[in-house]
C-alpha cells in the first residue's frame, strides 16, 4: 500500500482555541471572562480560523512535492481527445457540374454563439455525377457467372436483377461505375415492372453493398420508394468512405451490388426476379468525415531573443493533435525554417531544429541548455535566431466530451455553400474525452513508471490497451500458451454509445482504425520475441423468460418496460454485473440473482418465475431449454438478447 503523507501540523480549529485560552492566565491574568460572548474570545476564534486555513495549506506541501516529482519524471496530463462523426451535405438538386465541399467547412448544433458545438470537415470532397458502365447478375456462390447484360448503356435497357428463376438467397445484381462512389449519397432512379412479386414492399430482403478492396461492405439505405425494385421510384444510398475497383466477369469497374437475403421467419420473398427497364444514377449529397475542432490559420507567436529555452503560446487552446502541414516555423529575412515536433529534447543535438508543442496548454518550447555533472554544457535543440518571427502554419483547436453530440444534431452551416440545401449527421459523434485531471495523472504516474512503458505482465498489456484509444472500454490479456504458439492474446471491448437495450453483437466489433492503433501501441512496447494478437471476446447471448406480478394500479406495459431495461443493463459487457462496470469474465449468471434484481424494480410486487436461455446472436433464436443458471465458456461475456416478460 502507498505510504500516507504526514500532516505537518495536525491541530484543528478547536485545538488552537483551547491552547490560546490556556495561555490567557499566563500573559493576561486580569482577563477572567472567557465566555463565548466576550469580544476577546471572538478574536481568538477568528485568529484560530485563519490559522487553520494556513495549516491546511501547509499540509498540502507533500502533495505539491509529489506533483513536482511527476513533472520531473515527464508525467503530464493527457490533452482532450477530439470527437469524430460523418456529416452529410444534401444538395438542392443533382449537380450538372462538380460541387466542392472545402476542407474545414464548419457545421454546428446551433446558430447561437454561446453554446454551439462546432465541427469542421477533415478533407475536401467533390460531388460529380457517376456514369453507369456495366451491369451483371450472378447466382449464389458464383459471382463470376454473368447472367445479365454487360456494357449497360446509360440510361440503360431492361435488366433482370437476379438472373433466371427460381431466385435463392445469395443471388445478386452488380452495377459497375466508371469512378469511385466513396462518401456519396447516391440516388438511383429506377423504372421497373412489377415482376418480383411476393415480397413485402416495405421490408424487402435486400442488402446493398460496395467493394472496398478487401470485402463487400454494407451500404446504408436512406430511402426506397421502389417497393423492393418492383415499381418506378428512387433509391437513396449512403455509400461508405471507401470504394475500390474490381475486375468482375472481365470488366474493371467500381461495383455496387444488391444481394438477395434469406427472409426472416414469416417474411415472404421473391417468386420471380425483379426486372428493371432503366437505372439513372445521380449524386444528391456527400458524406464527409468531421471532427470537433475549429481550423485556425497561420499565427505569429512573437520574436525570438536568441536565448535557450524560449516559450511561446498560441491564441486558442486546447490544440488538437497535429496533422501534416501544421508545423512551427521561424521566418527571417533570408527565408523560413520548419521545426520538427518532438516529445522532449532528450535526444536533440545543438543543430537539430526540434520543438515541443504542448497540446493542453498550447505552449511552444524550444530547446534548453543543460549543464552536466562533469561541467560540460550542452544545448538540446537549436536556438531560433535573434529577431526571427516564430509562427505556426495553422492548427486546430477543440476537443472534449462536449463533442459527443447525438445523431441529427449538427444541422447548421456556419457559412453558406453553393448548391448545398442542408446538412446533418446521421450517426452520433464519439471519441471526445475531456483533458486528464491532475488527480487522474497522479494515479497513472506510478503505473507508468513501474514498467517504464513496457508491456511485460498481463496488467501492462491491459493498461496500455486501455490507454491506446478512448474507444477502448475494457481489455483482458491472456498469456501465451502452446495452442497460441506463445502469442499473447488481448481481448478488447469497445465503447458503445447507445443504450444497453439497443446493443447488438455487431456493435462490439473492432473497427480497422482502432485495431491498427492498438497493434501499433503494443508492438512498440512488447518484449522481443513475444507475439501479440488483438481480438474480441466471445459474446454469449442470454434470453430471459420472466413472469412477474405488478403492484395494484401499476400499468403492465410500464412495469414490463422497466424490467426489460433493468435486465438489459445488468446482462451487458459494459454496464452489467454487480458493480455496473461490465459483466465479469468467466462468471455464471443465475436465475436467482436476476430475480433479486427484478424484485427491486419500481412497480413489481413479486417475481414468480425466471428462466434463462442460451441465445444464438447471429441467427436470432434460442438454444435448448430453460435453465436456472448459465455457465459461460472461458473468456466469454454475456450479452442480452430478446427477453420475454409477462406481467400479471
Amino acid at each position: 500500500m502507498p505510504i500516507p503523507p504526514p500532516n505537518l501540523d495536525d491541530r484543528s480549529f478547536q485545538d488552537i482555541v483551547d491552547e490560546t485560552k490556556r495561555l490567557i492566565p499566563r500573559f493576561t491574568p486580569e482577563w477572567t471572562n472567557h465566555n463565548v460572548s466576550d469580544p476577546g474570545v471572538a478574536l481568538i476564534e477568528l485568529f484560530a480560523w485563519m490559522s487553520e486555513m494556513v495549516l491546511f495549506r501547509v499540509n498540502q506541501v507533500p502533495e505539491r512535492l509529489y506533483v513536482h516529482f511527476l513533472n520531473l519524471a515527464g508525467i503530464e496530463p493527457f490533452p482532450p481527445s477530439v470527437a469524430h462523426t460523418d456529416v452529410t451535405f444534401w444538395l438542392s438538386a443533382p449537380p450538372e457540374r462538380p460541387v466542392v465541399i472545402p476542407l474545414g467547412t464548419e457545421v454546428t448544433t446551433s446558430t447561437s454563439a454561446t453554446d454551439a458545438v462546432v465541427f469542421s470537415t477533415v478533407r475536401e470532397a467533390v460531388a460529380a455525377t457517376p456514369r453507369l458502365t456495366a451491369a451483371h447478375s450472378s447466382r449464389a456462390r458464383d459471382e463470376q457467372t454473368v447472367d445479365g447484360r454487360e456494357d449497360l448503356a446509360y440510361p440503360g435497357s431492361a435488366f433482370t436483377c437476379f438472373g433466371s428463376t427460381p431466385v435463392q438467397p445469395g443471388d445478386a445484381a452488380y452495377l459497375g461505375f466508371d469512378g469511385s462512389l466513396a462518401g456519396m449519397a447516391l440516388q438511383l432512379s429506377v423504372e421497373a415492372t412489377a415482376q418480383g412479386i411476393g415480397v413485402d414492399p416495405l421490408n424487402p430482403p435486400l442488402a446493398w453493398e460496395v467493394w472496398t478492396g478487401e470485402a463487400w461492405t454494407a451500404v446504408r439505405v436512406q430511402s426506397d420508394t421502389t417497393g423492393g425494385l418492383n415499381r418506378n421510384g428512387e433509391i437513396v444510398l449512403l455509400v461508405p468512405d471507401s470504394h475500390a475497383s474490381l475486375m468482375l466477369a472481365g470488366t474493371v469497374a467500381y461495383w455496387l451490388r444488391v444481394r438477395l437475403l434469406r427472409p426472416a421467419p414469416g417474411q415472404p420473398t421473391y417468386q420471380a426476379s425483379p426486372r428493371l427497364e432503366s437505372i439513372r444514377p445521380a449524386v444528391v449529397g456527400l458524406t464527409v468525415p468531421a471532427e470537433h475542432a475549429r481550423r485556425l490559420g497561420a499565427e505569429n507567436l512573437g520574436r525570438s531573443t536568441g536565448v535557450p529555452a524560449q516559450e511561446f503560446k498560441v491564441g486558442s487552446v486546447p490544440v488538437a493533435a497535429r496533422r501534416d502541414g501544421e508545423v512551427v516555423r521561424t521566418v527571417t529575412p533570408t527565408g523560413s525554417t520548419e521545426w520538427t515536433e518532438v516529445e522532449d529534447f532528450s535526444a536533440s543535438g545543438p543543430g537539430d531544429h526540434h520543438v515541443v508543442w504542448e497540446s493542453a496548454t498550447g505552449v511552444v518550447r524550444f530547446g534548453p541548455r543543460v549543464r552536466y555533472p562533469d561541467g560540460t554544457v550542452r544545448q538540446h535543440g537549436a536556438i531560433p535566431p535573434d529577431g526571427a518571427v516564430v509562427q505556426v502554419s495553422g492548427y486546430r483547436s477543440g476537443g472534449g466530451a462536449a463533442g459527443n453530440v447525438g445523431a441529427r444534431t449538427l444541422t447548421a452551416l456556419r457559412s453558406t455553400l453553393p448548391f448545398v440545401a442542408s446538412v446533418v449527421n446521421e450517426l452520433p459523434a464519439s471519441g471526445g474525452v475531456d483533458a486528464e485531471t491532475v488527480a487522474e495523472a497522479k494515479v497513472r504516474g506510478p503505473l507508468s513508471l513501474r514498467t517504464g512503458e513496457r508491456a511485460v505482465t498481463p496488467g501492462d498489456f491491459e493498461r496500455l490497451t486501455r490507454e491506446a484509444s478512448v474507444e477502448v472500454a475494457r481489455a483482458r490479456c491472456l498469456p501465451g500458451t502452446e495452442t497460441s504458439n506463445g502469442a499473447v492474446r488481448v481481448l478488447v471491448v469497445p465503447h458503445v454509445r447507445t443504450g444497453p437495450e439497443a446493443h447488438t453483437i455487431d456493435d462490439y466489433a473492432l473497427s480497422a482504425p482502432l485495431m491498427r492503433t492498438i497493434r501499433d501501441v503494443l508492438e512498440e512496447r512488447r518484449c522481443v520475441g513475444v507475439g501479440v494478437e488483438v481480438g474480441t471476446p466471445f459474446y454469449q447471448g442470454v434470453s430471459a423468460a420472466v413472469l412477474v406480478r405488478a403492484l395494484p394500479g401499476r400499468p403492465a406495459a410500464l412495469v414490463r418496460q422497466r424490467v426489460m431495461s433493468e435486465v438489459d443493463r445488468y446482462v451487458n459487457p459494459l454496464t452489467g454485473g454487480p458493480a455496473g462496470t461490465g459483466w465479469p469474465f468467466d462468471t455464471d449468471l443465475t436465475a436467482a440473482e436476476l430475480a433479486q434484481l427484478i424484485e427491486a424494480v419500481e412497480g413489481v410486487e413479486r417475481v414468480e418465475e425466471v428462466q434463462l436461455f442460451a441465445y444464438d446472436l447471429r441467427n436470432r433464436r434460442r438454444l435448448g431449454s430453460g435453465q436456472d443458471f448459465l455457465h459461460p465458456e472461458p473468456h466469454t461475456l454475456f450479452l442480452s438478447a430478446e427477453h420475454r416478460v409477462v406481467v400479471r
